[in-house]
């Protein structure tokens, strides 16, 4: 039956939620992503609207879906390859510019190389990144304590999301909105040191019994401390204990001291996962 593309969230849920959440691991980033936009709106994440679409199979089951919240990469859920390629072709046609694709490891090949084909754009991986579990949270020995973050941590926690942007080489955005909606919900935990706050560990809203953990930032003269371990491994714990089935993480593949530190926290490898980013040249132009 091929793809069914729209910008209603209601719509969309009720074709792909059941499918979603039936494997919430493996389609982690994409369904914390669909309840950010119904608590935030179409625009949670920038100024245009988000799209989304379900991909059935011959025999009408639902077998793939995909978001794209401009300006990042279209996100990609657990599919068939042949879905990836009919979506490339789809999403062309359409005559979306997309900055690049999220997705499983092969998945995400798949997509480039199909979008390469329509598009003539230039590609590029932009990281690898990896997917671990939670086993049993392991809290490292480190001085201070974590807390949740207030209304007051509101210009600091701005502060460090810029500061993150900036060190992954993306052009920072407005995360007031996102900020606001993290505190409202007890999503971002600090862990402080003296009084004086010295890290940063988010978590997701839980949806099917999962939550992920992100963002993790610690500023650079708070650095080699254990800071941002403990912070995770609180969060985490935080995750567990308010209900959680699930509890993931990425970790930056060219960071080798980042996907140490998960493993010593208790968490353990899953599936690969790439960003690739692309450099528009539409038919055409």
């Amino acid at each position: 039956m091929g793809w069914v593309i729209t910008g209603d969230i209601a719509e969309f849920d009720l074709a792909a939620g059941d499918f979603l959440r039936a494997r919430p691991i493996e389609n982690t980033v994409l369904i914390t992503v669909v309840e950010s936009l119904r608590a935030r709106g179409l625009t949670a994440y920038g100024d245009a609207p988000a799209v989304m679409g379900v991909w059935s199979n011959a025999s009408g089951c639902v077998a793939g879906a995909f978001v794209h919240t401009p300006p990042f990469p279209v996100l990609l859920s657990a599919m068939p390859g042949q879905a990836a390629k009919e979506l490339a072709g789809a999403l062309a046609d359409d005559g979306r510019r997309l900055p690049g694709v999220t997705g499983r490891h092969e998945l995400a090949q798949e997509f480039a190389t199909c979008w390469r084909i329509e598009t003539g754009a230039e590609q590029k991986i932009w990281e690898r990144r990896r997917l671990y579990r939670l086993v049993k949270v392991q809290s490292p020995d480190v001085p201070g304590g974590a807390r949740l973050a207030r209304p007051a941590d509101r210009d600091l926690l701005l502060g460090w999301y810029h500061d993150a942007e900036r060190e992954i080489r993306e052009r920072p955005g407005d995360h007031g909105a996102a900020v606001d909606d993290r505190i409202s919900y007890g999503g971002l935990t600090v862990w402080e040191r003296d009084g004086v706050p010295v890290s940063l560990a988010g978590r997701s809203r839980m949806v099917a019994g999962m939550v992920r953990i992100a963002p993790v930032y610690t500023p650079p003269e708070h650095r080699r401390h254990g800071y941002g371990a403990a912070a995770t491994a609180a969060v985490s714990r935080a995750a567990v204990d308010a209900g959680a089935e699930e509890v993931v993480v990425f970790a930056d593949l060219a960071d080798p001291g980042n996907n140490a530190v998960h493993r010593r926290i208790g968490y353990q490898p899953l599936d690969d996962y790439l960003v690739i980013s692309f450099r528009s040249a539409r038919r055409g132009d």
